[in-house]
Parts: structure tokens; sequence; C-alpha cells
């Protein structure tokens, strides 16, 4: 019974951790970071991951479904 107990307790602390970004949440971040570089052009597009070709690909979100993927100007 405690071990089921501790077991449970550790998979429900360290759960948060593996739980999948939501895409607007990290365009955000990224959008903020990229901002605080200077740079004034640019596009953040959020594709399905088969739709990624030649980008250039920044993040990746809904547990990998989907990527963020960043164009200059």
């Amino acid at each position: 019974m405690i071990k089921t107990f501790v077991a449970f307790s550790l998979a429900a602390m360290i759960s948060p951790a593996f739980a999948a970004k939501s895409c607007d949440e990290l365009k955000g971040e990224i959008e903020a970071k990229i901002k605080g570089h200077g740079v004034a052009s640019y596009a953040l597009d959020v594709v399905t991951s088969a739709d990624v070709k030649d980008q250039k690909v920044i993040g990746s979100c809904e547990g990998g479904a989907k990527k963020v993927v960043y164009k200059k100007g």
C-alpha cells in the first residue's frame, strides 16, 4: 500500500514536466526572445510536422505534432 502511494505521488509530481506546451504559449515565448534581440522583420508560423519542408524549425509543441518555423523578413 505504501509503495503504491509513493509511486502515485512521484508520478503526480513528475507528470507536469512531460506535459506538452501549447503552440500559442511557445510562439509567444519565442517572439519575446526574438524581439529582445532586436530583430524587427521576421515571421513565425506553426505548422504540422509533416508540412515542414525547407524551413528553419525553432520549436516543437503539442507533443511534437506541430513545429514553430522561422523566416527572416
